[in-house]
């Protein structure tokens, strides 16, 4: 077959990571199959492939006009037998066949206007589009690929989509988070948490600060906590963008670490170290810092919302996070109980050893196939 995905995503995070997970995964266990990888430049420049996995050029940006004017142009050049979109943004003239992976429903639920740019009109004009694009690529697509039953109840309950149309590939640990976790010595743990000041005990929460998010929930439980643990602290790690700028300028603490952007090293780190990882969100697609967690040794309170139980199973002490003392209770639970925290510790271990980026994609390479 001829198979395209669009990954021009490539080098973000989020979609991105699942991007780069796939194709790196594809190339170890197909060869069987040529696969055309759509990148912007930066990435078209930076990465290399196998043998039956070719590059093509495709350097415009994501929800744009050019990206629907150009991308089919592109597609139906390379007379594809499948396209993959790894992201619900289809472009609206290719009718040809294509999957489309649907990570969430998140901005369907969660107004993202605050970091908008635009105003109020233009802001509702594109939603609406965005909305017709999404009711487009689950009509028109082949398959829909989830990452949790969560996201395929709630496209079955929200969009009406047949419950055979969609199918669940659950995410992983990157291999670089596991190999680290394996090597990292104490002197280097040492040298990045003075690095950045930070001084056990202390609490973790790694991801952005968008609203559905929470952090300020987490920030104003630790505020509560710390008044009976004084020397606790939290780090709060995350791309420095609208929402992060928001939180530091309104919740300025000497306790408060805002770290910006992790390596990898840096993020096993803080994950190896903590008293706890704390999983605040009214709202997750899948979670995986909740696995990175796990892998890491790092006990986890988590939020009891959306799908993140499903992902956390019996490894994961859970709150109510619209409940501010119930998540505080349960934090410190996990931060006093040191037999609990030993708990889920292991069951953390065993948890993790359930998912891996390799089933994703043998999965999704059985989803191709199948379309043969």
């Amino acid at each position: 077959m001829r198979i395209g995905i669009d990954a021009r995503l490539y080098s973000e995070a989020g979609i991105g990571r699942y991007i780069r997970n796939l194709i790196s995964n594809l190339q170890e266990i197909d060869k069987q199959n040529e696969y055309y990888i759509l990148l912007l430049k930066k990435d078209y420049d930076n990465v290399e492939f196998n043998e039956n996995f070719k590059k093509v050029l495709a350097d415009f940006r994501w929800y744009t006009l050019k990206e629907q004017i150009k991308l089919p142009v592109i597609l139906y050049s390379l007379k594809l037998d499948l396209v993959h979109f790894p992201h619900f943004n289809i472009p609206v003239f290719y009718i040809k066949n294509f999957i489309v992976t649907i990570h969430d429903l998140i901005h369907q639920k969660f107004s993202m206007q605050r970091s908008s740019t635009h105003s109020t009109q233009i802001y509702f004009i594109k939603q609406l589009f965005y909305r017709f694009v999404f009711w487009l690529s689950l009509k028109k697509s082949k398959k829909i690929i989830t990452v949790s039953n969560y996201v395929k109840n709630d496209l079955k309950d929200v969009w009406n989509v047949d419950n055979n149309k969609i199918i669940v590939t659950e995410e992983g640990v990157d291999k670089s988070i596991l190999e680290i976790n394996e090597k990292i010595t104490k002197k280097e743990m040492d040298d990045i948490l003075n690095k950045f000041n930070v001084k056990p005990p202390f609490i973790f929460y790694i991801g952005n600060a968008h609203p559905h998010k929470n952090v300020e929930g987490l920030i104003k439980a630790f505020m509560e906590i710390k008044s009976r643990l004084q020397y606790l602290q939290l780090v709060l790690a995350g791309n420095d963008h609208y929402f992060w700028q928001r939180i530091k300028k309104e919740f300025n603490h000497k306790d408060i670490i805002y770290t910006g952007r992790l390596t990898d090293e840096e993020m096993v780190t803080f994950y190896k170290n903590a008293k706890a990882y704390v999983f605040p969100s009214f709202e997750e697609g899948f979670g995986i810092p909740l696995l990175e967690a796990f892998a890491c040794g790092c006990p986890v309170a988590s939020s009891n919302k959306a799908s993140l139980p499903e992902v956390g199973g019996d490894a994961a002490l859970y709150f109510n996070p619209s409940n501010n003392q119930d998540m505080q209770q349960k934090i410190m639970k996990v931060i006093n109980n040191s037999k609990l925290a030993t708990l889920l510790k292991e069951n953390g271990a065993k948890r993790v050893k359930k998912f891996s980026w390799k089933d994703l994609s043998e999965k999704t390479q059985k989803i191709y196939t199948s379309l043969n």
